[in-house]
């Protein structure tokens, strides 16, 4: 199946990571999660969200799940060479 018609989730981990100014090594303290789990998260490395995971992300930087999630339509999503799809 091709994803990718349907859209993606974009995960904005990193930008609430500087706006709350916290270190991913805080973030992993206070959200009991390891660091590499939060960098596949900042890096939008993820094949399945976990719904515990994002409730521990929210609770630690006090953000809600439409500050952490964006929904990008298929016809919104760029390739490669910066052109939309």
């Amino acid at each position: 199946m091709e994803e990718a018609k349907y859209g993606t989730i974009k995960i904005h981990l990193n930008e609430l990571i500087e706006k709350r100014q916290i270190s991913k090594n805080r973030l992993s303290h206070r959200a009991e999660m390891q660091r590499t789990q939060i960098n596949h998260y900042c890096n939008n490395d993820i094949a399945r969200m976990d719904i515990a995971v994002l409730a521990r992300l929210c609770t630690a930087l006090d953000c809600t799940i439409g500050e952490l999630l964006e929904f990008i339509p298929a016809d919104k999503i760029e390739d490669t060479s910066g052109q939309e799809l």
